[in-house]
């Protein structure tokens, strides 16, 4: 991992493999805020579809 300075402002560096796998962590980190029973999905999605729908 490698700091830059550019700017006054500092950036960090480093292997997309680390990148990745720092992501990885942060993503399983956070909760969804409300999980769907398979009703609500469907009603959700189906919703979702009639919108895009009549948008073209």
């Amino acid at each position: 991992m490698t700091t830059l300075v550019i700017e006054n402002k500092s950036y960090v560096v480093m292997p997309t493999e680390d990148y990745k796998a720092l992501q990885k962590k942060a993503a399983l980190k956070t909760r969804p805020e409300k999980t769907l029973t398979i009703k609500e999905a469907r009603a959700h999605t189906k919703k979702l579809i009639m919108k895009w729908a009549s948008e073209k």
